[in-house]
């Protein structure tokens, strides 16, 4: 089974949201349809533009922990390698 790491934010340069989950597709689903209550509801935070796939949850879970505590700057640079346009990749993916 894959784990996977992911970045949401609510605009290009905007608030950012770290997460770790084991079915993404239904994850990104329910920020779009506000079935998070919290941080990501609060401010809008729907827009998925980066994930990596982990082997194992562990490994997950460390990865996003790590990822919480750079700096905003090391995330765009992240997000911005993978997707300079920013596009919500529930819409190109699907």
């Amino acid at each position: 089974m894959a784990y996977f790491v992911y970045m949401l934010a609510n605009q290009k340069n905007g608030t950012l949201y770290v997460g770790v989950t084991n079915h993404l597709i239904r994850r990104v689903h329910e920020y779009k349809q506000h079935a998070v209550d919290g941080f990501t509801a609060r401010f809008n935070v729907t827009q998925w533009v980066w994930f990596d796939p982990t082997e194992s949850i562990q490994e997950a879970i460390a990865y996003e922990k790590s990822l919480k505590h750079w700096k905003r700057e090391w995330k765009i640079t992240l997000i911005e390698k993978e997707n300079p346009g920013w596009v919500d990749l529930d819409e190109s993916i699907l």
